[in-house]
């Protein structure tokens, strides 16, 4: 690539093409919705022509980009994730502490989304005739949907069915709804499995671990390059939608963003700040104010990932944190703590399923409330790294996941806030974690033979990030 070349893709950042690529598609779909389909019956005929074979294939094939790596990501993803975290009898008490802490949060977290979403239901306001359209643009089995999310299991049997008989059968599965047993949530309990029976076997499971490695690299990239035809995908979807359905869509997606941000928010104040006033010794406002620096930069770049450096710099020198907590607690958390994601899937989730008119009982969404949790731990720390695990969620409780496309379109937004909750939460953790054990007295030795009390005390000298 030659410097011209870079700079003009600096000047286009990706989630500017796709933002432009949902304004293009929504402002040519209200316009043929409106003044060229009015103009006579063969004028609508023709753009509904378009709509269907040109517009909507193009985002098609943007999905199914999506979905053909959506297993091997997943489970490459959540078993790295849980192996990261190391032999449970080596972290000992700080392993723990993070462990216990990170659920607690990310229970939180999704029980706040769903609670928000239930209490709002954004996808309700759809009218039914455009509810039906909608199913007919998506119409890769919407009536069958429909009819296996209205299934439900007993309690015994769906937590019996989490521990698959064969795991391979319920990946092939998992995104048609035909394995025998719980789907994707049966695979990700395998690869739960698979990733603690690693951390105890660290030097023997070398090579398993370099093989998943490069299945979670290779993932990424399909997924990247789908992303680059994302922009073309949603302008494509957009234009189909909103020339079926007109201006309300629009409506309906603003409610949804609002519910986000609501459930974001509220983890925040709430979740948050008790854990903080409880566990952290430290005031919420305070802390607030010490980590704006990292909170910033993963709004700008919407990658946990990207984020770790900066975020292991201000535990050090802005929250005083021991760099042995604070390095373990960030690094484990740049994939596995992640709040904000799995708010943002719960919500989305019930979103759609309220748009599709797919009613979840008790039981159903408990089940997304785990598969939810599971997917924080299992979620790629970059942009856009949330889609995959969504689309499986969907296919679980039986919700067509190509209407993932409704909400596109706006992620990007919703990616740079969640990113932000999810960074503010690995300190948020860091700084319990941190507090509970130097609460109990113990110090742990430096390589210099200092101990950590005597490190931390100092700001200069042996930090490397």
């Amino acid at each position: 690539m030659n410097s011209a070349e870079a700079a003009s893709t600096q000047r286009w950042p990706l989630h500017w093409k796709i933002l432009t690529g949902l304004i293009v598609g929504v402002l040519a779909g209200l316009l043929a919705r409106s003044v060229v389909s009015t103009i006579s019956p063969d004028a609508k005929a023709w753009v509904d022509w378009f709509a269907t074979n040109i517009a909507e294939s193009v985002g098609k094939v943007f999905l199914r980009l999506i979905f053909m790596v959506v297993i091997p990501l997943v489970f490459s993803s959540l078993v790295l994730g849980v192996a990261g975290i190391g032999d449970p009898r080596r972290l000992g008490r700080i392993g723990a502490w993070t462990f216990g802490i990170t659920l607690l949060l990310s229970l939180a977290s999704v029980l706040i989304g769903l609670g928000v979403v239930n209490t709002i239901r954004p996808g309700d306001s759809l009218r039914p005739e455009q509810r039906t359209a909608l199913q007919e643009q998506f119409s890769t089995g919407a009536e069958a949907t429909v009819a296996n999310a209205r299934k439900s299991k007993s309690l015994r049997d769906s937590l019996l069915d989490m521990i698959p008989n064969n795991p391979l059968q319920e990946m092939v599965g998992a995104l048609d709804g035909s394995s025998p047993g719980n789907g994707i949530l049966s695979v990700m309990f395998f690869a739960l499995v698979v990733g603690l029976a690693i951390t105890v076997l660290p030097t023997e499971s070398q090579p398993l671990v370099a093989l998943l490695e490069s299945i979670f690299q290779v993932s990424m990239k399909v997924i990247g390059w789908a992303m680059e035809l994302a922009p073309w995908g949603v302008a494509g979807l957009m234009f189909s939608m909103t020339n079926r359905l007109g201006s309300d869509i629009l409506w309906t997606l603003a409610w949804y963003v609002a519910t986000v941000f609501l459930g974001l928010g509220l983890q925040w104040l709430i979740a948050y700040s008790i854990a903080l006033s409880t566990l952290g010794g430290i005031s919420p406002l305070v802390f607030a104010r010490r980590i704006s620096t990292a909170a910033l930069t993963a709004f700008s770049t919407s990658s946990s990932n990207a984020t770790l450096p900066t975020a292991l710099r201000v535990a050090e020198e802005q929250l005083h944190l021991r760099p042995e907590t604070a390095r373990f607690v960030l690094t484990v958390g740049s994939t596995a703590n992640q709040n904000g994601t799995a708010l943002y899937e719960g919500v989305t989730v019930l979103f759609l399923a309220q748009v599709f008119g797919v009613e979840l009982n008790l039981i159903q969404q408990m089940t997304v409330l785990i598969l939810c949790v599971f997917a924080g731990i299992g979620t790629a720390g970059v942009p856009g790294g949330s889609l995959p695990a969504t689309v499986l969620v969907l296919q679980t409780i039986g919700v067509n996941a190509g209407g993932i496309a409704i909400i596109l379109g706006v992620d990007r937004l919703l990616d740079m806030a969640r990113t932000t909750l999810n960074v503010v939460g690995d300190l948020v953790v860091a700084q319990c974690v941190d507090r509970m054990e130097g609460g109990m007295g113990r110090e742990i030795a430096m390589p210099s033979g200092k101990s950590s009390t005597e490190s931390t005390g100092s700001q200069g000298g042996n930090r490397q990030l």
